[in-house]
């Protein structure tokens, strides 16, 4: 890494600070997967929409790590919240329980992608030698600014396993939740993943694709340079409606998308509904190297099974087509198991200033993580796929 004296921790309160390219070469360096949300593209489109700035509680507090002559080493996306909305991994009782005792939860800081229930590396350091140093010296800026601001807490949320597992060994509490995801078992065709169900379950999925496209409902992949602004109005007019429904209001702006499409088409997909030919639904993906991550979803028309068609089995067509190895079908949903959607493990790491905070939240998570770990065990046990396929009939 060069001189370790002469290396500068700094924060920048706007993404567009750091060059695309020196934040990009340590989020997401060449011969390594590639996530599309920690992407100086994606987390500039958040911040330049108005989606994620210091009006909607998220102010960027982001850590880079500069060498001499401005090569940046590390980088980290964090954010000062004065809320806990838009996280997906719900902290609301420590805070309630914290401020009834008299302490002062917010404000706090958040190292995520906002809105964004995916994993990735959040501790973010150019390959080599000095990785290990560069993403522990990240920590450290972070515990800097925690204390300068007086915040209660720093949360990395959705860590790959190896960063969770490292922040525990030095002193961050550690905590689980789960996922469901769809995995490639090298499938060449949906009709492969089809055979690989329990007949019941082939047979009930068969015939939830059959109803989702009654009604002359058509579905269209859209992607690339295809996508238009046409297909954006339409999108976000599904976005509002459900966002309204679900959560009152949404997180992402009109301009949001505008952005992306401007900078990360190739990286989105769209997959669109269309009854009389005019779209009705549509789910909004994006594409990593080997993982395709849905999002969102919405519809101004309910049809039966439409939402497990566009989220869940165009998701795994559309991945089986790309090579893709993963889907990710976004947070929650225990219905997705049936869908060939299996329960994994996510991670978060905690730090909290004050001990008793500290000591309260450590004997819940160590209770919780028990729980998950069970949980994920039970629903295994009704996965849907074939576990003695020469003894099942058709």
């Amino acid at each position: 890494m060069g001189d370790e004296e002469q290396v500068m921790i700094r924060v920048v309160h706007a993404i567009s600070e750091v060059k695309a390219e020196e934040w990009d070469a340590c989020a997401n360096p060449p011969g390594e997967p590639r996530n599309p949300f920690v992407s100086h593209a994606f987390l500039k489109a958040l911040e330049e929409s108005g989606s994620a700035t210091r009006s909607t509680g998220w102010a960027p507090y982001h850590l880079v790590i500069e060498e001499p002559g401005g090569k940046l080493a590390g980088c980290l996306p964090m954010y000062l919240k004065n809320h806990s909305r838009g996280e997906y991994v719900f902290d609301y009782g420590w805070a309630d329980a914290f401020e009834r005792a008299g302490g002062r939860y917010y404000p706090k800081l958040q190292v995520s992608v906002p809105f964004t229930p995916a994993s990735g590396r959040r501790l973010l350091a150019r390959p080599g030698p000095a990785r290990a140093h560069i993403e522990k010296q990240l920590l450290a800026g972070a515990m800097e600014v925690c204390r300068q601001l007086e915040a209660s807490s720093i949360h990395f949320t959705f860590l790959p396993k190896e960063q969770w597992d490292e922040l525990g060994k030095i002193g961050l509490l550690q905590r689980t939740d789960q996922q469901f995801h769809w995995t490639n078992r090298n499938y060449a065709a949906f009709d492969d993943f089809l055979a690989d169900l329990a007949s019941r379950k082939r047979k009930n999925l068969k015939k939830e694709r059959a109803r989702a496209l009654e009604n002359g409902i058509e579905i269209e992949w859209v992607t690339g340079a295809d996508l238009t602004e046409d297909h954006w109005d339409a999108f976000f007019m599904f976005y509002m409606d459900t966002g309204a429904r679900k959560w009152g209001t949404p997180y992402l702006t009109r301009e949001f998308f505008s952005l992306i499409n401007e900078t990360m088409a190739d990286d989105t997909l769209l997959i669109m509904a269309k009854r009389e030919r005019r779209y009705i639904a549509g789910a909004l993906n994006f594409i990593g190297s080997d993982t395709l991550f849905g999002r969102n979803w919405g519809c101004i028309e309910d049809h039966p099974f439409l939402h497990f068609e566009c989220c869940y089995y165009q998701a795994i067509d559309f991945a089986i087509s790309r090579g893709l190895k993963k889907v990710e079908a976004g947070a929650q949903g225990a219905h997705k198991l049936a869908r060939g959607y299996l329960p994994e493990h996510t991670y978060s790491a905690h730090y909290i200033a004050n001990p008793g905070l500290r000591e309260a939240v450590g004997d819940y998570l160590e209770r919780e993580r028990a729980y998950v770990d069970q949980d994920i065990e039970m629903l295994g046990e009704h996965s849907p796929f074939r576990h003695d396929k020469e003894n099942e009939p058709d």
